[in-house]
């Protein structure tokens, strides 16, 4: 039996189903059925979202397998989630208008996390896409103010500045280099999961929380920046920083 194909070999248009038939009985039905979603994916495609799904959205494992680098995971997952149509293209959709970053002063002399992200957040225009450790595309755009940078994942207000950064990167050094990332949404500030030894907990700290307040847990789109930024790797449970980054300290 055939594959399905989904477009035609002529025009490259869409194709539509015009005849189902019972391989048991003969019979046919006639009329104009629409081709899935996931019918309209290629063949890399399909076996990239088979391969997603094995490792529960773990892009790490994806890539091993597949034998990919990590940005043509991204960018594979990217094109699978506008094939899906999950997500709208970049290119018609910019809910930012474009930054004027002529008076964002910049550090590039600077080992400090908050200034090396900010440098690479402006060489990069002001906008970029990073990803989640389970390859959840976050957007992040700097702030006219120069201290502040904002994320869709992120709402929450006033936006975080760069030092949160320096505070993340200030508690691996002093666990040797690699903190539990902790858990805020189901502990309170200063229980086990969420005290001043996680990132999360020193995050709320930072942002004036007390012992036992309810904190947001935005580690999850924090870490993906460092990572981003060549800062961290980006562990199951736990940040640890990269030799790179280590070397500059």
């Amino acid at each position: 039996m055939s594959m399905l194909i989904s477009k035609c070999p002529c025009c490259n248009s869409t194709l539509n189903i015009t005849s189902l038939q019972c391989p048991d009985c003969g019979v046919e039905i006639r009329n104009t059925f629409e081709l899935s979603i996931f019918d309209r994916l290629n063949e890399e495609q399909k076996n990239f979202l088979l391969s997603f799904l094995r490792y529960r959205g773990n892009l790490k494992n994806l890539q091993e397998e597949i034998g990919i680098s990590y940005p043509t995971a991204k960018k594979r997952l990217e094109e699978l989630l506008f094939a899906l149509e999950l997500i709208q293209d970049e290119s018609i959709n910019k809910e930012q208008e474009a930054l004027d970053m002529s008076n964002i002063i910049v550090n590039r002399y600077s080992n400090r996390a908050s200034e090396i992200i900010k440098a690479k957040l402006k060489d990069n225009g002001g906008r970029v896409t990073v990803y989640t450790a389970t390859g959840l595309p976050c957007e992040l755009w700097m702030n006219a103010d120069g201290t502040s940078f904002t994320s869709d994942k992120l709402p929450i207000k006033p936006a975080y500045e760069y030092r949160v950064f320096d505070v993340i990167v200030d508690l691996l050094v002093s666990q040797g280099g690699r903190a539990r990332k902790g858990n805020g949404r189901n502990y309170k500030l200063g229980e086990k999961n969420c005290d001043k030894t996680t990132v999360v907990g020193a995050v709320a700290i930072d942002r004036g929380n007390r012992t036992g307040d309810s904190v947001f847990d935005p580690v999850f789109v924090l870490a993906a920046i460092l990572e981003w930024a060549g800062i961290v790797h980006n562990e199951r449970g736990e940040l640890v920083l990269t030799q790179q980054f280590s070397s500059k300290l």
